[in-house]
């Protein structure tokens, strides 16, 4: 694998035109350095508005937290089981994966990430183009994979999921011209994780939080596997960015409280409704026992036509627990025990309505509490 010395930035969300937005070079043989195009200066929008103001000039970042790279492109990197996935199929390349910096690791990306950013020239990795469509046969390889076991069908596993974040495994499939993300059970995973999840979904509706569309995929050995309608390109690609992208923080270090999320989201959108959608998840969150919630679990959508931000649909919604069995994500200083008191002293210090944040925090609690019991009491 040849090394990766720059990268062209490209944007695919508008119609079908594809706009160059920058490059990316490598800088002491470990950084990698952004410089926004001259066109994309004059007709583009931030990619990411703190770290990377729309500015003629040489952006270099530290190497902490992402090994050299701005958040905005750690975004589009698979971790966890992408990760993994990738490791493998270099390793049966004869490529050594620690030798590989990031620039060379976004080359890998190419045009797979999430959202509307693409990388070129993509580095093309030898694998078979088989793909397997037996649902219970996928969980099974990953069962392998997990297991540190040898799969016969890595490079199906590869094409299908080589570019996705989160620990559970994944695949992305097609359905009717849409795209989809079917997720399977970890090691540490009941065979029920589908069910719970999808009924997480229902109820995450019925308390009025925007959630892209989620099915149950079937199968012979359980009671279905959860799928989520993707929503960074349906139908053309969306610039998406983390919180963990845009505040340059990892989502391993639980930093976060949900006041800072509720700044970022006004800062970037300026819209008490975005800010309302923030409240709604944080009180979902805390009475669901969702735990989980880290800094790659918040993102923000750009829409190059209007011109503005505005809060992503929910995600990874479930019972979870984060480091110490704490939310990862603070509720106005309080992780453990997050009560209503803590969030109302959210919802005033973002001026949100006082009468509004009660009674709709009330609600979700009583939601929750009929359609989830059996896993939150």
């Amino acid at each position: 694998m040849n090394k990766t010395k720059t990268l062209s930035v490209y944007f695919t969300g508008s119609g079908n035109v594809k706009q160059k937005v920058g490059t990316l070079a490598l800088y002491k043989e470990m950084l990698c350095a952004f410089e926004y195009d001259d066109s994309w200066i004059k007709t583009g929008f931030s990619i990411s508005p703190f770290s990377l103001p729309l500015e003629k000039k040489v952006f270099i970042p530290e190497w902490e937290p992402f090994g050299g790279i701005y958040g905005v492109f750690n975004d589009s990197l698979p971790d966890g089981w992408g990760r993994l996935l990738v490791d493998r199929v270099l390793a049966k390349n004869h490529i050594n994966a620690e030798e590989l910096t990031a620039l060379d690791r976004l080359a890998i990306v190419g045009s797979s990430g999430a959202g509307a950013l693409v990388y070129e020239p993509e580095q093309n990795l030898e694998i078979s183009n088989s793909i397997l469509d037996d649902y219970d046969k996928l969980a099974s390889e990953c069962k392998n994979i997990l297991n540190s076991k040898n799969s016969s069908d890595l490079d199906s596993l590869f094409l299908a999921g080589g570019s996705s974040g989160g620990t559970r495994p994944k695949v992305n499939v097609n359905m009717k011209n849409e795209k989809w993300i079917v997720k399977f059970p970890s090691t540490v995973d009941s065979d029920k994780i589908g069910v719970q999840e999808y009924k997480y979904f229902l109820c995450a509706k019925k308390c009025g939080i925007e959630m892209a569309d989620c099915k149950l995929f079937p199968s012979e050995i359980c009671d279905g596997y959860f799928g989520t309608k993707r929503f960074d390109c349906n139908p053309l690609p969306v610039h998406v960015v983390s919180a963990s992208g845009l505040l340059e923080t990892s989502h391993r270090i639980p930093n976060l409280d949900y006041n800072t999320l509720m700044l970022l989201t006004m800062k970037i959108t300026n819209s008490f409704s975005e800010l309302e959608k923030l409240y709604r998840l944080m009180c979902f969150n805390v009475f669901a026992h969702n735990r989980d919630d880290h800094s790659k679990n918040f993102s923000w959508l750009y829409n190059f036509e209007k011109k503005e931000w505005r809060f992503a649909p929910a995600y990874d919604l479930t019972y979870s627990n984060s480091i110490g069995g704490e939310h990862a994500t603070t509720v106005d200083g309080e992780g453990k025990t997050p009560s209503f008191d803590n969030l109302l002293s959210v919802a005033k210090k973002s001026g949100l309505k006082e009468s509004w944040a009660k009674e709709t925090a009330m609600e979700i609690s009583c939601i929750l509490n009929n359609m989830l019991g059996e896993w939150i009491k």
